[in-house]
């Protein structure tokens, strides 16, 4: 029997097959013969397919339906290409993860880049069917492209190919991965982004290089990835699971995660599919029109990026249809195949909306996210046990630095009206005191000097009173292009290679312009460009927070928990943290998997915190959408209680995912790369500096008075998001600055209590502090 029953799927677009199947069902059998794929001199290793095998997994087929329109030489092509993949990910399990070799599947996979020359020069000599097939494919397919297409293919080959090392790794340690870090990277290993760029070149257009890596171009990839790799995961449980020893399958992670049966676990993995099409759609209608204008696309580069979408599109319907009919996979017991369909309703042009395939349970996943009621009176939090091992240290200039920020923020004009604000300041002095973001800041850099801990007390302040500002001076009129040029003018004001900034107009531009110069000075050119980036980044972010307010919109889940580390602010602590390390550490280090996984599980479990605490100021007194805990809600449609009971699981894991790499795949990592003493020495200092930040934010969120529901109502916000960014080029912190009031019974009180250190300014009365 099988596992589970497959669910209802949503299928907004009707899967098409191309005229040339057969043709490219005779081709790929003959190139698979001619690699050695089929036919293999058992010298090169076992046979892992028969010719009975490739003609049952018809890979002819699948890009048929992917690629219902190209011709009959580009189809050849791509279904070669799948072949390949497929093959290689068969032989890779047959040889290294049945096996366990660690060693040998590096090894394996260090030689693959080899054979994938971005400047098309000659190669070295191939030793087996995989190593032939990529040489052979590469040259017919890289030639007419761009270098930067090339770049961007031979990237995600590489991913492809390199990540299967993550799986093998789990396998060894018999590891199941935790949800997000499972959905990361799935997309790299699962091939999908690979698939991706096919498209473009199925479909004989290439995405213009100067959008490529903007939020909409990636997410219409991400989500697309996402679809294509959870479809499959339903599909192929029953065989990845039960016959083959696989841990990497969605289904299976949130069994282990959520302790539930096969069959919920299928019916959640389909409902992230789905929210994963609708942010596809959302995206597509949305946020494609105004990036054309902003980058000023002529017509045939926006024709492009349509046809590139429009190829997507026919992947996901023509990738669901070849699961139904494959002998690869489970597919008994649905009826969701195109032919039953096609009887089942109209067809032709104008009539898809009658064959979208939803069910009352989609429907209800995309209602529940515009509907949402805000201002709801939710009341206090009961705060969950949090998993924090790591102490807290407070640096002894703290006092000092309280009183530069207070001063610091009156001389830019925080405290005082803002011209594009109606009514009084959008802070005063109680507020900010009560805030104290000087406290957060001597968490994060126990150990700096005065100077650097005042600098980045002011980065966090900064970071607040922006969003703060945003959503009161934009988010309450609906104005979005406003916002835009408000975050625009702010990229003027860090200026490089010596230019000159404007006038300031507001307090946000006259904090910025002072604490880029303090921080930026003696740093050099590159890394004054990187953590330029990561401000603008953050800012560009709470962008995308207005333009949900304005839908009425709560995000995607896995589209929140990725935008939130930019509208946190992390990814600019983790560059800032990056440059502290000093030149001789190889910054390519940081891209690699282990330091890339442990930064996002930081990320992560500082941002999950802010959410749990700000849940009852940013829901009941400010209107949010923005929050996990209502995300989570909203999307499992379960009680906030609940929710929290989620997401502090979810903290857990990703902390328990930062000790395994450190445990686990540092020092390896290290070895790699041949790091002296000293380099790891320094690589140290960044991991302990992680460290520092979860426990230094956990520290903040329960002592400062920013949560306190008395603190709430006697200091009313102007509506809108209070976050906070962070700071200096040491050790900066942006932590989401979201209210929840103060913990409840001594039994809901967190595990971590770390040393108290001193709540608040002194010029705080004490009916205050005790709020």
């Amino acid at each position: 029997m099988q596992p589970f029953e497959l669910p209802p799927f949503y299928l907004p677009w009707p899967a098409r097959l191309n005229s040339n199947l057969e043709q490219a069902r005779v081709h790929s059998k003959a190139w698979s013969y001619e690699m050695g794929i089929l036919g293999t001199d058992p010298a090169e290793g076992p046979i892992v397919w028969t010719e009975a095998d490739l003609d049952a997994h018809d890979y002819a087929l699948l890009c048929s339906y992917t690629h219902p329109e190209c011709p009959a030489e580009e189809l050849e092509l791509i279904t070669d290409w799948y072949v390949w993949v497929f093959y290689f990910d068969d032989h890779f399990l047959e040889v290294f993860k049945r096996t366990r070799d660690r060693e040998g599947g590096k090894a394996y996979l260090d030689r693959l880049p080899m054979f994938m020359p971005v400047d098309l020069s000659a190669p070295p000599e191939p030793g087996n069917p995989i190593e032939r097939g990529l040489i052979d494919l590469w040259f017919r397919t890289c030639p007419n492209k761009s270098v930067e297409w090339r770049r961007r293919f031979f990237s995600n080959t590489k991913f492809l190919l390199d990540e299967s090392t993550w799986e093998l790794n789990n396998i060894s340690s018999e590891r199941v991965a935790n949800p997000i870090e499972y959905i990361e990277m799935r997309r790299k290993v699962g091939g999908a982004p690979w698939s991706a760029n096919l498209v473009e070149h199925a479909v004989f257009a290439e995405v213009p290089d100067r959008i490529a890596a903007s939020r909409p171009m990636r997410v219409l990839r991400d989500t697309f990835a996402d679809g294509v790799h959870l479809r499959n995961d339903l599909f192929s449980y029953e065989r990845e699971i039960g016959e083959e020893g696989e841990l990497a399958n969605m289904v299976l992670v949130l069994q282990r995660f959520l302790g539930i049966g096969p069959q919920e676990a299928a019916d959640l993995t389909n409902d992230i599919l789905t929210s994963r099409l609708y942010q596809f759609e959302n995206t597509f209608f949305t946020e494609l029109e105004p990036l054309f204008d902003e980058h000023g696309l002529d017509p045939q580069e926006r024709e492009s990026v349509m046809r590139y979408a429009k190829g997507l599109q026919d992947w996901q319907s023509g990738g669901h249809e070849w699961h139904m009919r494959s002998s690869r996979y489970m597919n008994k017991g649905s009826n969701d195949t195109q032919d039953r369909m096609l009887l089942g309703g109209p067809t032709g042009l104008g009539t898809a909306a009658a064959r979208l395939g939803m069910t009352p349970r989609s429907s209800g996943l995309r209602s529940r996210s515009f509907t949402h009621r805000p201002y709801k009176v939710v009341g206090p939090t009961k705060l969950p046990d949090f998993y924090l091992p790591y102490p807290l240290r407070v640096n002894p200039h703290l006092e000092q630095s309280r009183r530069h920020v207070m001063e610091w923020a009156r001389s830019v004009g925080m405290l005082s009206p803002d011209p594009g604000i109606p009514g009084p300041s959008l802070w005063d002095e109680r507020k900010l005191a009560g805030f104290d973001f000087p406290l957060c800041a001597a968490a994060l850099n126990p150990d700096v000097s005065l100077e650097e801990l005042n600098i980045s007390s002011c980065w966090l302040t900064f970071g607040t009173y922006g969003d703060d500002y945003m959503p009161v001076a934009f988010g309450n009129r609906r104005d979005l292009n406003g916002a835009k040029v408000y975050v625009n003018r702010l990229k003027l004001f860090m200026p490089l290679d010596g230019e000159a900034a404007p006038v300031a107009l507001n307090a946000s531009e006259r904090g910025l312009a002072d604490i880029w110069r303090r921080t930026t000075a003696g740093m050099p050119e590159l890394s004054q460009r990187r953590f330029r980036k990561a401000v603008v980044d953050m800012a560009e972010s709470w962008l995308w927070e207005i333009a949900n307010h304005i839908e009425n919109r709560i995000p995607d889940p896995v589209d929140y928990i990725e935008m939130r580390r930019a509208t946190f602010g992390s990814d600019m602590t983790m560059a800032l943290a990056e440059l502290t390390v000093g030149d001789e550490v190889p910054p390519e280090i940081f891209k690699t998997r282990p330091m890339v996984n442990l930064a996002h599980s930081a990320q992560d479990y500082a941002c999950f915190t802010n959410d749990v605490f700000s849940y009852q100021k940013e829901i009941e007194f400010e209107g949010e959408l923005h929050n996990l805990v209502l995300v989570v809600e909203q999307f499992l449609d379960c009680s906030k209680d609940q929710a929290v009971g989620v997401v502090a699981d979810l903290m857990k894991v990703r902390m328990k995912q930062f000790e395994n790499i450190i445990a686990t795949e540092l020092d390896p990592l290290y070895d790699e790369f041949r790091l002296n003493a000293n380099v790891r020495a320094r690589l140290g200092g960044y991991v302990e500096h992680l460290q520092l930040w979860m426990s230094g934010i956990m520290n903040w969120h329960i002592n400062c008075l920013r949560y306190r529901e008395s603190f709430l109502r006697r200091s009313p916000t102007n509506g809108g998001v209070l976050r906070a960014l962070a700071g200096l080029g040491t050790s900066a912190a942006r932590f989401g600055g979201r209210d929840l009031p103060a913990p409840q019974a001594p039994a809901a009180r967190p595990a971590f209590v770390p040393p108290r250190a001193p709540v608040s300014p002194v010029w705080l009365k004490e009916a205050d502090v005790s709020a």
